[in-house]
């Protein structure tokens, strides 16, 4: 698994009806997938469990994206956003999903809760845009902090020109 696959433009859909659901450790690392999880990620479970879940990460994706999510629910919050997953033969699928944290009965945060579903084609039009000018200034700015800083100020330039926050925005995609 430490090959990543080819993108491909080839794309899933996930059912109407149908939920991904993962569980993560605290550092990412998968400790639990349902069977839609593993049928749309191509991996087997035992590729799965023990792996860290950005082998799904797609190369269209903005870092600044994964930024804002970690930051999230590590703040013990949890977050919605759109996000496109590459599965193992390249292919790709995007999903609506809700990210949450876990906690243990003491109030502990012991890991990271998400589920995901099909998403508005409308709203996948709306953020693909988005996430290829956040992505064009993560490359023209550089590796690391760099790109990292430049997507993050556009990301908030564009929420700010909305006049409102992220979640504001991704809901009413």
């Amino acid at each position: 698994m430490s090959i990543r696959p080819q993108p491909t433009q080839h794309e899933k859909i996930l059912g109407e009806g149908d939920f991904i659901v993962s569980k993560t450790d605290l550092k990412g690392i998968i400790t639990y997938g349902n069977r839609v999880f593993i049928t749309m990620s191509g991996y087997s479970e035992e590729e799965l469990l023990g792996a860290p879940h950005n082998i799904l990460r797609h190369p269209d994706m903005p870092r600044v994206v994964f930024k804002l999510l970690w930051d999230t629910i590590q703040a013990k919050r949890e977050i919605c956003a759109y996000v496109k997953n590459l599965a193992k033969d390249g292919s790709f699928y995007w999903v609506w999903a809700n990210i949450t944290p876990s906690f243990d009965s003491s109030g502990n945060l012991i890991g990271y809760y998400s589920v995901r579903r099909k998403p508005r084609p409308e709203a996948i039009q709306a953020i693909t845009g988005l996430y290829r000018t956040l992505l064009e200034a993560e490359r023209k700015a550089g590796d690391g902090q760099p790109g990292m800083k430049a997507s993050l100020a556009l990301l908030n330039q564009t929420l700010e020109q909305k006049g409102m926050g992220y979640e504001e925005f991704v809901f009413g995609l």
